[in-house]
């Protein structure tokens, strides 16, 4: 059962658990106002995104396997299914409409409160808001909702990178600035750092990521299995009700 929380929390990226205030506005630079519009507008060409997924999970000592089923739906639905080899899921998590809620069959629990950074932080380990999610999952990462800094930092071994300071978290986006396609993504925010690294095809399709969190101590390889965009995704997918059976745990 603890191994089905952890593969939850790591399939959707763990990261720091502590919310940092705000930091203050700041004059952001027509070069860098440029690679954020550009950023936006690749995030916005993605509308959902269907796969079945494979999740390698290194956790300390502890190596273990996942298959499950991820629903992404722009700009902030998502739901994620650990497939059980016979009869329903094992776990299923859904952020729908400003909620979070999260099923463990193995033990009859739902937890669920609602989906802002802080409670996917307490909740998930990631302090990152639904439309973060979202475009991590589908490889088009959105700049934070209200940026409050933004620098283009020199080249390094992973080529240019894009410093976003939002009032949750701080982004740093190794991309292309022509075309705006994101090689790696790194989040900062609470008492650790989450560090994902973009997969892709010689296509540029995306086919998966690797994470790296806890500074090192998880480690996370997910596969897509075709991954289909632009499904035309509903709603209603997205929307999850616990047995009646179930002992609910309310997050505030």
């Amino acid at each position: 059962r603890r191994r089905l929380s952890s593969a939850l929390s790591v399939t959707l990226l763990a990261a720091g658990c502590a919310i940092a205030p705000p930091p203050p506005r700041a004059a952001i630079p027509p070069p860098a106002q440029r690679a954020t519009a550009l950023l936006e507008e690749r995030a916005r060409e993605i509308t959902d995104l269907r796969t079945l997924a494979d999740v390698s999970v290194q956790r300390g000592t502890e190596r273990y396997r996942v298959r499950g089923v991820i629903l992404a739906k722009a700009p902030s639905s998502v739901r994620f299914e650990a497939l059980s080899p016979l009869g329903p899921p094992l776990l299923v998590a859904t952020i729908h409409d400003g909620r979070i809620t999260a099923y463990d069959a193995t033990t009859n629990v739902a937890t669920v409160g609602p989906a802002t950074a802080e409670t996917a932080a307490r909740l998930l380990n990631l302090p990152l808001e639904p439309e973060d999610l979202v475009g991590v999952l589908t490889g088009r990462p959105v700049p934070p909702r209200d940026v409050r800094e933004a620098e283009l930092m020199p080249a390094d071994g992973n080529g240019s990178s894009l410093n976003l300071v939002g009032t949750v978290n701080t982004q740093r986006v190794w991309m292309d600035l022509e075309t705006g396609v994101v090689r790696e993504l790194l989040v900062a925010g609470g008492r650790g750092d989450a560090r994902i690294m973009f997969r892709r095809d010689p296509t540029g399709a995306l086919t998966g990521f690797d994470v790296s969190a806890g500074m090192g101590l998880i480690r996370s390889d997910v596969r897509y299995e075709n991954p289909v965009f632009g499904a035309g995704l509903r709603e209603e997918q997205f929307v999850f009700t616990p047995p009646k059976s179930a002992k609910v745990r309310e997050i505030r």
